[in-house]
């Protein structure tokens, strides 16, 4: 396999200066949500003169790009990208740091589609020797705005409908390019929780003569981290955070009501359907037993992060082939989520993240995903560029044998 080794990562040294000032670019000009045309025009720009057919999202300013090989042998691969940041302040200090009050991108997804247009490049290249088909998924709204449903939804995914589909991630808190992932679940469903816990306001020296819902709130949290413990396996867990309470208005009044916030991560579909059930009944049930009322109000966050256990194997070959030592199994899920998990719904694959602590840096010790200091070390998005590309030419040449 050293030819193979030597020719990826090869491939993406060669493009890792353009690949860099792109995403540096994309850094300094962040967008939030589902529509980011600024980002859309760097990317297509970035593309421009390659073979490819290009469809464009309806709902989204997203995008893909099909790469027909000279060869058809009926497989078809996508590599997926996303390109939103997210709605918070850059503290890092770089030349090329954020221009755009409260938005930057601390998740790395100026890396991911910047690597994208890399792979796309490096494959291009060998258009010919391909034996299939790749399709690169360029994808805004994956912080909370569901881009990758909407695009599945735009009917992408049907336009060459892909056999086996492959994202990367950044990590700063592993080893510069150490690759880590694991079959089965990878990352948690996402569910956004809302209660409204309605009593009967009055005088604060007269409770008497009110219904009191913020006892009747505390009591609701209390029992729900019960239930969390209690009747969740441990082996299939929930994971419950009530993140805000909000209620009151003054020292000596009594609320109507109050509104509390969190959030619920599970791991299996069995768990999350047992714990919003849970979730409810008890919440409207202590309510009632104090003779108020609670509302509850559970919005569909993203699916579990399913990788297919032959995508993982794949990976793990060509991340040894890539590079010896490198790869890190993962011996537990993240409770993180990751809207990929629609793709991987419709399609056998898998998510790997690939570590960019910066050189010299302690691992351990990085600002994390979400951090306004977040930084990467960018030499390593030539690696990136070779996984895709690898995953790529592995899958369309072999499948998953």
């Amino acid at each position: 396999m050293n030819d193979f080794s030597t020719d990826w990562i090869a491939a993406g040294e060669a493009e890792l200066a353009d690949v860099v000032a792109l995403r540096r670019a994309i850094h300094a000009d962040p967008e939030i949500g589902n529509q980011c045309p600024r980002t859309t025009a760097k990317l297509r720009a970035a593309l421009d003169g390659l073979p490819l057919e290009i469809h464009e999202s309806t709902s989204t300013s997203g995008f893909i790009a099909i790469l027909r090989g000279g060869g058809d042998n009926g497989r078809t691969v996508l590599l997926r990208g996303d390109m939103d940041a997210l709605p918070m302040p850059e503290e890092t200090g770089l030349d090329f740091a954020s221009q755009v009050p409260n938005a930057m991108h601390a998740c790395g997804h100026d890396s991911h589609c910047s690597m994208l247009v890399g792979a796309a490049r490096a494959l291009a290249a060998r258009k010919d020797s391909l034996p299939g088909t790749v399709v690169f998924m360029f994808q805004p709204g994956e912080e909370g705005h569901h881009g990758a449903r909407f695009m599945i939804e735009d009917g992408l995914l049907d336009v060459q409908r892909p056999d086996s589909a492959f994202a990367l991630h950044i990590y700063p808190n592993a080893r510069a390019g150490a690759i880590q992932t694991r079959p089965g679940a990878l990352l948690a469903s996402t569910d956004a929780l809302n209660f409204t816990i309605r009593g009967a306001g009055g005088h604060a020296a007269m409770p008497h003569d009110a219904m009191d819902p913020i006892p009747v709130a505390a009591e609701i949290v209390t029992a729900l981290s019960v239930f969390i413990a209690r009747q969740i396996p441990a082996t299939d867990p929930a994971v419950l955070s009530i993140t805000k309470i909000d209620g009151g208005s003054a020292y000596n009044i009594i609320p109507d009501e109050v509104q509390m916030l969190g959030t619920l991560r599970t791991l299996s579909a069995k768990t999350r359907q047992k714990a919003r059930e849970g979730l409810k009944r008890i919440a409207e049930n202590i309510a009632a037993a104090h003779g108020c009322t609670a509302e509850v109000r559970i919005d569909d966050g993203y699916p579990v992060t399913m990788c297919d256990p032959r995508a993982v194997s794949l990976l793990k070959q060509i991340s040894e082939d890539l590079e010896p030592g490198q790869w890190q199994p993962m011996p537990a899920p993240i409770m993180g989520g990751e809207d990929f998990s629609y793709v991987l719904r419709e399609v056998p694959g898998a998510m790997a993240f690939i570590g960019v602590a910066p050189e010299g840096s302690d691992p351990a010790h990085n600002p994390p995903l979400h951090n306004t200091k977040m930084t990467i070390e960018e030499s390593v998005m030539a690696k990136g560029i070779a996984m895709h590309c690898a995953y790529a030419e592995r899958f369309l040449e072999n499948g998953f044998d």
